[in-house]
């Protein structure tokens, strides 16, 4: 998740997997997957340099130790984390 501002100046959370492609138009508008549109305060550059940290974090932080993965071969709701009872994990 990426934390943004609304015009209104509210910041929300988005999920940065969602992004589809960000434009300036004059306003940074940021179409995701699903055909929504969201207008916010930071510039294109901005939201490049969140979504950047974002899949950097990623890779440099996964999951803690005692945390168990399926490794994508089950359906759980939040994969990739599996529950202890899980043969694939």
């Amino acid at each position: 998740m990426i934390k943004l501002s609304r015009l209104n100046g509210k910041e929300f959370l988005l999920n940065a997997e969602l992004i589809r492609y960000v434009e300036e138009c004059p306003d940074t508008t940021i179409t995701l997957t699903t055909g929504d549109r969201l207008i916010v305060r930071e510039s294109m550059e901005e939201v490049l340099r969140r979504v950047i940290a974002y899949h950097q974090a990623k890779v440099l932080f996964p999951p803690s130790v005692g945390q168990r993965s399926c490794r994508g071969l089950c359906h759980h709701e939040t994969p990739p984390l599996c529950p202890a009872e899980c043969s694939n994990a």
